[in-house]
């Protein structure tokens, strides 16, 4: 067991988390419906990874979410903060060491689709790894070679569906492809990506499901939509905008977790 988790363990009182969450830009509101919430500042955790992103609080929060035990991480590292990829390889290792199963990633991500505007969710059913950098580089072990066929369990992507239905927001389905960042794609790099497929593109997650997946866990993934990508509108791209857009769809998004996940304590 790593030394986070020995150092978590004896914090959370006994919790036994069955999901792990990534929060992105904009879930505040998610963090806020835990119950008996304990909070650790990602700086007091041993070996954890602080991001210097603003928007990103830098802290673990877990506590129930219904009656569901989960463990969240409030904000994440990003492979452009320091040009490594494997930066969520301890947040994750540590998830696992707590005993969770499921993981639910999240993030801002700018929309290729005029029918995906600002404030909307997608549901991420599949990736495209554009930047080429690898989490596993280096690994000295068969375990490498990850199957990426079915990166995103379909069981919890059809449980994120339905909370949604639920719910009545619209929650589409489309494919996420990884920019390095940190500055935005050109016009030429979106036209790109509408003709490779994608329906979103964003700087983060994609990692994070390869580790994932290298480690067992079962992946789900949401992107909060908070621009259109750049050449769409004519207008310039910001991280001002990304951090004043992603409330609205984050508060969306927040409730068809809450709602996916609080079932799963009816279904059980």
């Amino acid at each position: 067991m790593s030394s986070a988790a020995e150092f978590l363990r004896d914090r959370l009182g006994g919790l036994s988390p069955r999901y792990g969450i990534v929060l992105g830009s904009g879930l505040g509101t998610l963090v806020e419906a835990v119950s008996g919430a304990t909070r650790i500042s990602y700086a007091d955790i041993p070996s954890f990874p602080v991001s210097s992103v603003s928007g990103h609080a830098g802290e673990l929060v877990a506590g129930l979410l219904g009656d569901v035990p989960v463990v969240m991480l409030s904000g994440r590292v990003h492979y452009y903060e320091s040009g490594d990829a494997n930066a969520m390889r301890v947040p994750l290792q540590t998830l696992k060491d707590l005993g969770v199963e499921n993981l639910l990633l999240t993030n801002s991500a700018g929309s290729l689709r005029d029918d995906l505007p600002p404030g909307s969710v997608m549901r991420i059913s599949d990736h495209i790894n554009f930047s080429g950098y690898n989490p596993l580089i280096g690994v000295e072990s068969d375990d490498r070679f990850v199957g990426m066929t079915s990166a995103y369990d379909a069981a919890l992507a059809t449980r994120m569906q339905a909370a949604a239905e639920r719910l009545g927001i619209p929650l589409q389905a489309g494919v996420y492809m990884w920019f390095s960042g940190p500055s935005f794609e050109t016009p030429a790099e979106i036209r790109m990506a509408r003709v490779l497929g994608a329906d979103a593109v964003g700087m983060s997650t994609v990692p994070e499901v390869i580790l994932a997946r290298f480690m067992g866990l079962k992946v789900a993934a949401a992107s909060v939509i908070t621009n259109f990508g750049a050449g769409m509108t004519g207008g310039e791209l910001s991280h001002h905008e990304t951090k004043d857009m992603a409330p609205v769809g984050g508060k969306r998004l927040a409730a068809i977790l809450k709602e996916m996940i609080s079932s799963d304590a009816v279904a059980s």
